[in-house]
């Protein structure tokens, strides 16, 4: 397919390391279409389809909803998968009461382990996304199975250094 410059100019916005399956749905929404030179519209408009939703913005009157993202125990991700935390989500119980049914769960992720490496990085990519507050979650701060994280404290500081809330824990 030919791609003009502006297209390709919008694709470097892509993050490097989607950027290949990026060109792929740009190109397969194309075809679809019947479109033979990719422009930025169309680039625009599979990102669109592809990540419907992620920049709207509240219609005039409605509250800007909360964006929230929950970092989780790497070795603990093992073996939970998440089921006490997305329940307590999506009944806004415990730690997620405060919440209205127009808050967002934009990220769940694991803190990449000791010492929490990737917490920093995948903030900082939420943040164009519009996170407001990062929940830790409960397997990070209870002593029991697994040890409370040794990190927390340090994972903590680096979620508030980028200017974004921290809950401490989910469901417990």
């Amino acid at each position: 397919m030919n791609w003009t410059k502006e297209a390709e100019a919008a694709l470097e916005k892509v993050p490097f390391f989607v950027r290949p399956m990026a060109r792929k749905a740009v190109e397969e929404y194309c075809k679809k279409h019947g479109i033979g030179t990719i422009t930025e519209a169309e680039v625009k408009a599979a990102r669109e389809k592809f990540l419907a939703g992620v920049d709207e913005e509240p219609k005039p009157g409605e509250p800007k909803p909360t964006k929230v993202a929950i970092v989780r125990c790497d070795i603990v991700s093992e073996t939970c998968p998440g089921v006490g935390c997305m329940n307590a989500w999506n009944k806004r119980k415990v730690h997620f009461e405060q919440y209205g049914p127009e808050a967002e769960l934009i990220g769940v992720f694991t803190c990449g382990g000791c010492s929490g490496r990737r917490v920093y990085r995948l903030v900082k990519k939420l943040k164009d996304y519009g996170l407001d507050v990062v929940h830790l979650s409960s397997c990070m701060l209870m002593d029991g199975d697994y040890p409370k994280c040794p990190f927390k404290q340090i994972i903590k500081e680096g979620i508030l250094g980028q200017g974004v809330r921290v809950v401490e824990g989910t469901h417990h």
